[in-house]
């Protein structure tokens, strides 16, 4: 059991409240992504990505940490697009998947890291840029657009106004 305490990190105590507003912050946050991305896309949208799974890691930062820097606007939409182009660039211009995915990943943080925009899920768009298959790959540099700009400010924007509902800053 002492084992297990030292290897569980020191979370911050969340109130029945808090805990309620997180998760459910998270559903209506990613639903309302979803379907409004959906709805874009229209008919396309069984063909093109509406929603992107890194969206999922997004949402624990905006709805359970939102005071986090790594959950503030530019931290989202900078740390997004960025891991998106360079992913994206990684993809075209190295063969091997393992090895792209790799400089994607490292050049994604070091440009997060140098313009101030560090949001750990992006790490996980520049591999999705890298590894996403062909509906990713299709979308070349607009993959940066569309889904993950759009995905990012739909997030956002309904982080910001259910947050704002529940009473976080």
């Amino acid at each position: 059991m002492s084992l297990l305490r030292r290897l569980t990190p020191d979370l911050p105590r969340y109130s029945r409240k808090e805990h309620a507003a997180s998760a459910v912050g998270a559903f209506v946050g990613i639903l309302a992504t979803g379907v409004v991305s959906h709805m874009a896309v229209g008919a396309a949208g069984w063909s093109l990505p509406a929603l992107i799974a890194p969206m999922g890691a997004s949402s624990v930062l905006l709805f359970a940490v939102p005071a986090s820097p790594l959950a503030q606007p530019w931290s989202i939409m900078g740390g997004n697009v960025v891991a998106a182009v360079i992913g994206v660039a990684a993809a075209q211009l190295i063969p091997s998947p393992f090895l792209a995915a790799a400089v994607a990943a490292g050049l994604a943080i070091a440009a997060m890291i140098a313009l101030r925009c560090l949001h750990p899920p992006s790490g996980a768009v520049a591999l999705t840029a890298v590894l996403g298959g062909a509906p990713v790959h299709d979308l070349g540099f607009g993959f940066a657009l569309w889904p993950v700009a759009a995905n990012s400010a739909l997030l956002l924007a309904s982080a910001l106004v259910f947050n704002a509902l529940v009473g976080r800053v």
